[in-house]
């Protein structure tokens, strides 16, 4: 069966002609091999909305440009293909957003995330990735911009990330995570899930970039927490 093909990007429709329809189905499903969800629906509004938040609610005393952070954070995602937004490219939006975390008081964990979101709401007195702006701002988002640059951000699917060297969620995270270490001062907690073979994992954001990022010079204090039943108990 003959018909026509019509590639459709963010500038017009162009025809390419006549070709096979079968071969539509297999080029549809070549292009969503190793692909997982999409940017998360309305995250202009999710991010902004959750920065004025920050601001008003989380941590009033900090002032911030919610608009000039999404949009450095926007020109980042949008101006390259999905696979290639280095850590380097978010510069300008962490620039927009600088924060310096309180000292004795940061949390940092490996493989123990559903603990750590309890834990400092037990003890109150742990600031952790997440309790930052940047951090506040994109928990738990998905984003990636379109494979033709600067056509916005793709809502139908996105790399996963073992797919994809520079993944546009990674990196940002990878610089969240690099900023949180240098800033860190005075006493910090690591949380561990020692229930696994490698409560270590040197291949793990802590292992392999906060670790690398702690000053020895304003660091005093490690204590390590290392959870051997992550289950329980349940008393």
């Amino acid at each position: 069966m003959l018909g026509l093909i019509y590639i459709f990007d963010c500038k017009g429709r162009h025809k390419i002609g006549n070709m096979i329809s079968e071969l539509v189905i297999i080029i549809i499903l070549i292009g969503h091999i190793n692909s997982g969800p999409g940017t998360t629906p309305n995250i202009n509004h999710i991010v902004i909305g959750r920065c004025y938040e920050y601001i008003s609610l989380v941590n009033p005393s900090n002032r911030y440009k919610c608009e000039e952070i999404w949009h450095e954070f926007e020109k980042a995602v949008i101006q390259r293909t999905p696979c290639s937004v280095r850590v380097k490219d978010y510069e300008q939006m962490f620039y927009a957003a600088p924060q310096t975390p309180p000292c004795d008081k940061l949390l940092f964990w490996s493989k123990t995330r559903e603990l750590m979101q309890s834990y400092p709401a037990v003890t109150g007195s742990f600031w952790t990735l997440e309790d930052t702006l940047v951090g506040f701002m994109f928990k738990d988002l998905i984003w990636c911009g379109q494979k033709e640059r600067e056509c916005g951000f793709d809502f139908h699917s996105c790399p996963e990330w073992s797919k994809c060297v520079s993944h546009p969620v990674y990196s940002l995270w990878k610089r969240a995570s690099q900023n949180f270490a240098a800033a860190a001062c005075g006493n910090i907690t690591v949380l561990l899930n020692g229930s696994i073979e490698n409560a270590f994992d040197r291949n793990s954001m802590f292992g392999s970039e906060e670790l690398d990022n702690l000053n020895p010079r304003m660091v005093s204090h490690v204590h390590i927490i290392v959870v051997s039943n992550y289950e329980g108990p349940f008393v």
